[in-house]
């Protein structure tokens, strides 16, 4: 389970995972780089559509980490101040686009 992020201000978010967050994103960065040299140097369908695979995976578990930090956080905060209507339609606006990209 991820930590929980706070707001710093209205569009500021402290991320308690930040580091980890960083690491995820660089080894996908990485991924992405090795996708690109493998169409660059004509490989396999396959091959370049399964590492394609895994680097969605790899970015689904990024944005559920943020999702989850999010809700636990942010939302839970604004439900609390009394923000609950807007807080709640921005995290269904998030969602419904995840699903749509799916």
């Amino acid at each position: 389970m991820s930590a929980i992020a706070r707001r710093s201000s209205s569009k500021h978010v402290v991320q308690p995972d930040k580091a980890m967050l960083l690491n995820r994103l660089r080894r996908i960065e990485g991924q992405m780089r090795g996708v690109a040299k493998m169409v660059e140097t004509d490989r396999y369908c396959v091959d370049i559509l399964t590492q394609v695979s895994a680097v969605q995976s790899a970015l689904d578990a990024v944005a559920m980490e943020l999702l989850e930090s999010h809700t636990r956080g942010c939302v839970q905060d604004a439900v609390k101040a009394g923000d609950a209507k807007k807080s709640l339609a921005e995290l269904m606006a998030v969602v419904s686009l995840r699903r749509r990209a799916t």
